[in-house]
């Protein structure tokens, strides 16, 4: 894992994880395969106010509904904060069934934390068509969605925080991906955009936003730029249709 400006937050977030992971060792048993963390506190960047704790198990067969209800009951138990940051990925050993996106499949292939392991099950890497395709579906869609959403609203409401600078970032995220069809922090994704002036965004909101979430700010400062989200879209539409 690379390091954290905030190293005891992250610790004890790993903490947890660690403790759910027993938890579901205990009720779940040979069921379970394997338990990773993905995301930000697996390849760096992780953030007490803005991460999600991306919590992921490889299953014999498939998890229920009132199995996912369990696990967050189980997160729940632990103490702290921390349960209302989980985010479950779940598949099968053939990677068929679940919530397990091409993306986080690789971020589970080159980043993954091992919290417990039965048997190493790892998918077939995705290839960059695989990873295009998945791009200009639903996370396309989604971020499009935001950015109109957000660029039509008079005030920021405090849930609406992370969503708004995960909007502002997105363009990194998806271009970076997009090109090489790995994952990264937001730190490298940003760093990736450097002297691409091929590609017309406005990379100094990008930059500012990238240090609201390091720092942990408020994301009320960034708010009156709101009106250039549309026009940063259009920058990755137009990317993207003159890369196809």
């Amino acid at each position: 894992m690379q390091p954290s400006p905030d190293n005891s937050r992250q610790a004890a977030a790993v903490a947890f994880a660690r403790a759910l992971a027993r938890r579901c060792d205990h009720y779940f048993g040979e069921r379970v395969l394997g338990i990773y963390l993905i995301g930000s506190l697996a390849h760096g960047g992780f953030s007490t106010r803005y991460s999600d704790i991306d919590f992921a198990l490889v299953v014999q067969d498939q998890l229920s509904a009132d199995d996912l209800d369990l696990i967050r009951k189980e997160a729940a138990a632990e103490p702290g904060l921390f349960a209302r940051m989980l985010s479950l990925f779940w598949s099968d050993r053939e990677f068929r069934i679940g919530r397990f996106p091409p993306l986080d499949q690789v971020d589970l292939i080159d980043h993954s934390v091992t919290l417990r392991e039965q048997v190493r099950v790892r998918p077939v890497r995705p290839t960059r068509q695989q990873i295009e395709s998945y791009l200009r579906g639903e996370p396309l869609r989604n971020w499009s969605d935001q950015v109109l959403r957000f660029a039509a609203l008079d005030a920021l409401a405090a849930e609406d925080h992370k969503r708004y600078l995960r909007a502002l970032l997105y363009p990194a995220r998806f271009l970076l991906s997009w090109e090489t069809g790995t994952i990264a922090s937001n730190d490298d994704a940003v760093a990736f955009l450097k002297n691409r002036a091929d590609i017309a965004l406005d990379l100094d909101l990008i930059k500012r936003a990238l240090l609201c979430r390091n720092q942990g700010g408020d994301a009320d400062a960034l708010f009156p730029e709101r009106s250039k989200l549309p026009a940063q879209r259009n920058a990755v539409l137009t990317y993207i249709q003159r890369t196809e």
